[in-house]
């Protein structure tokens, strides 16, 4: 089993530790494209529409803060710090309605606007710690009360509204955390003071209220983050029960086609042999017989496709894996489908490898892959045509082919081949019979022989399927049950 380490540099003390883990938890991992480019835009969504309906409590904040620095120390300091911060307060609501009202949704323009955002904040957060500095200085040393309790709120507020964006919330907790930690260390340092002086008293007490501060912010990020796991987790089920129902709808309409159409010939001729007297034609007894053998063999084959897949699905399938040769293989595929293929008018050609080709398969399982991929082959041809059946060596593994020169696969439907109950002609009036599964089956079967099966098509041109399987290495025969997930 390949474990991954992650090297982690050795902290020196438990609270440099815990405070690296908050840190670590407030930028998890990066989702993959497609779901961090829907998170990325839900988040940048939640925190605009968060920022624009706290326009007027913040404006209220900001006034009241403005009348107290004015009153008790100075009206010009007030007035000029108000200003600012309006400036960037309204550039950053200018911001969040042009995120709200987008009309692009691209990853790119995402980025862009969270650009804009970190700007934006930034200059608030900036025209913040000004306004607060000034009012520390005019406060005298060791007189901040208001100024710190000012930047105390303004850091929780950035931690209860701005979690939906870490990086806005990180940009604010750095500027208010720095300016938190300097206003103390400031009067220290000019008045020289002694350890047993207050002002380390108001240093310590800084250090708590801003690690306060930190931690509800991760609390709160987590939470958010939670959030959006679940979320994620509850769109991932509705899409998952979305499939599953389109799943059912399939199989139910394939199934009862499938089963309709047989049923229906079988009981007409059971019903017509039954009412009428044909021991005088034998001739149209014996086509009533066929008929219904015919559709017989038809629904068995539909029964054992249900049986495979789910076999498949519970991991239950049982290989015996012996030595074949591809050329044997290929002769006893081509004579089986003749009967079928003389129905289209259709010639199976072969073309076995020049020397011995050996691989390790299950021989009754290889026929079965083969039998559905020259059905398909045979069903998508024009009448009198002719489809190809053969084995080469292509870079020291064994090659096996099969081509027809029909209809083609659209581009479209690439990703939908090998799906159940899925054809190239899906509709209700299908123009080809079949359940579905035939692809389906024979891509699990090759990949449980440890090979791939993939495809090459031109839309009206033809179709060519080929599996490429690794050379036999070993004479023993084996039975292997796949193991159960």
């Amino acid at each position: 089993m390949h474990i991954e380490h992650s090297n982690r540099s050795r902290l020196d003390t438990p609270i440099l530790r815990r405070i690296a883990r908050r840190l670590r938890g407030m930028f998890p991992r990066r989702k993959p494209p497609v779901e961090h480019s829907r998170r990325l835009k839900k988040q940048m969504h939640d925190f605009a529409s968060g920022g624009v309906a706290l326009f007027w409590q913040r404006q209220g904040i900001y006034a009241g803060a403005g009348l107290l620095c004015g009153f008790y120390f100075s009206w010009p300091l007030a007035a000029m710090c108000y200003l600012l911060i309006q400036v960037g307060d309204i550039f950053d609501s200018i911001v969040c309605h042009k995120v709200i009202h987008r009309t692009d949704h691209s990853l790119r323009h995402s980025h862009k606007l969270l650009k804009l955002l970190f700007a934006s904040n930034a200059i608030s957060a900036v025209s913040i710690a000004t306004f607060t500095l000034l009012l520390a200085r005019l406060e005298g040393p060791g007189e901040h009360f208001t100024s710190l309790f000012f930047l105390f709120a303004a850091g929780l507020f950035a931690a209860v509204n701005n979690h939906q964006l870490k990086q806005v919330l990180a940009l604010r907790l750095i500027i208010y955390g720095a300016l938190f930690i300097f206003i103390p260390a400031s009067d220290i340092l000019t008045q020289g003071a002694h350890f047993t002086s207050k002002l380390w008293l108001h240093f310590a007490t800084s250090l708590f209220v801003l690690y306060f501060v930190l931690e509800c912010s991760t609390i709160f990020l987590r939470m958010y983050q939670r959030t959006l796991d679940q979320m994620d987790e509850l769109r991932s089920e509705r899409d998952k029960a979305r499939e599953s129902y389109e799943i059912k709808s399939q199989f139910v309409s394939v199934v009862s086609h499938e089963l309709r159409t047989p049923l229906t010939s079988i009981t007409g001729s059971l019903t017509l042999m039954r009412e009428t007297n044909l021991s005088k034609d034998p001739e149209k007894a014996d086509r009533m017989l066929d008929i219904a053998h015919k559709n017989s063999k038809r629904l068995s084959k539909l029964i054992n496709d249900l049986l495979d897949i789910q076999k498949m699905e519970a991991r239950k399938m049982v290989y015996h894996f012996a030595p074949v040769d591809l050329g044997e293989l290929l002769n006893d595929a081509a004579q089986s489908i003749t009967p079928y293929a003389d129905q289209y008018e259709i010639v199976v050609r072969t073309a076995p490898p020049p020397f011995p080709l050996t691989i390790r398969a299950d021989h009754e399982r290889m026929m079965q892959v083969l039998d559905n991929l020259l059905s398909n082959a045979v069903k998508f041809s024009h009448e009198g045509g002719y489809v190809e059946l053969s084995a080469r060596l292509v870079d020291g593994c064994a090659m096996l082919e099969v081509r027809d020169y029909g209809v083609g696969i659209p581009e479209g439907e690439r990703n939908q081949i090998f799906g159940k109950f899925t054809q190239v002609d899906n509709s209700d009036c299908r123009n080809f019979d079949g359940s579905g599964l035939g692809l389906s089956i024979a891509r699990q079967i090759i990949e449980d022989h440890g090979a791939s099966i993939d495809f090459d098509s031109t839309l009206g041109e033809g179709t060519r399927f080929y599996a490429v399987f690794p050379l036999c290495d070993t004479e023993d025969n084996i039975s292997i049950e796949l193991p159960q997930m």
